[in-house]
């Protein structure tokens, strides 16, 4: 890992959620259960690890009984000028279904076009880019 990179606890939806971020950025995704890890502290079938690598890159688990799982306050993931602007309004959109958008992905009084969205499994996503990037 050459970067800072999210691993998010979840509450027994760690396959469905990294899965849906799959299919919003698309990478490789690895699952691996609480079996294959050789632990007991959740059912076998719960995700020990899970890691998505590619142009987006997030990792998670399932959160065993009693542990904390995923809350942001005063937190987003960036994804500004990561991927042109048609790539970024698309997965904005993905990320809108089912979530619910905070700000509109759009033109801002400032020149620079972004929005935010909190997904279906609460994560807070910043989005968007410079307008220097949406003639190229």
């Amino acid at each position: 890992m050459t970067s800072l990179q999210i691993y998010v606890s979840f509450p027994g939806t760690a396959r469905e959620a990294l899965g849906f971020y799959a299919d919003v950025f698309g990478g490789d995704l690895a699952l691996f259960s609480y079996e294959e890890f050789n632990r007991t502290d959740g059912p076998p079938d719960a995700i020990a690890h899970g890691q998505l690598s590619g142009v987006v890159g997030l990792a998670g688990s399932d959160a065993p009984a009693g542990d904390k799982t995923v809350r942001f306050e005063g937190l987003m993931l960036s994804l500004l000028g990561t991927a042109e602007p048609a790539v970024l309004h698309e997965w904005f959109d993905k990320l809108a279904e089912g979530g619910r958008v905070v700000d509109p992905l759009a033109e801002k009084p400032w020149g620079a076009s972004d929005g935010q969205v909190i997904d279906r499994h609460g994560l807070h996503w910043l989005i968007g880019y410079e307008p220097e990037s949406a003639s190229s």
